[in-house]
């Protein structure tokens, strides 16, 4: 099965900083068992332009990644029902 380029930027609470550090394992993680993890960068600790679940702080976090055209979807869905997340993206790289 070919596999696309994607990136995720994920949005973490800033509530609880050892689950923070929890957070960010346990995501990349998870791209690595559904695909290719190439870089990860933390962009750390900024101010959110208008609160999220009234936190008006996040911490953001870039994947860049390979894997099948499923496993977006599925990235969406757990991110989307797990505490701690306050935003994900996954986008496909252009050609």
């Amino acid at each position: 099965m070919a596999t696309q380029k994607y990136e995720v930027m994920l949005v973490y609470s800033m509530k609880n900083e050892e689950a923070l550090t929890a957070l960010k394992e346990r995501f990349a993680a998870l791209i690595e068992q559904n695909g290719t993890l190439t870089e990860t960068k933390e962009w750390g600790k900024r101010i959110l332009r208008y609160p999220i679940q009234k936190e008006t702080e996040g911490y953001y976090v870039l994947h860049l990644f390979e894997a099948a055209p499923e496993f977006p979807a599925e990235l969406n869905r757990v991110t989307g029902i797990t505490d701690g997340v306050l935003r994900c993206l996954v986008t496909r790289q252009g050609e």
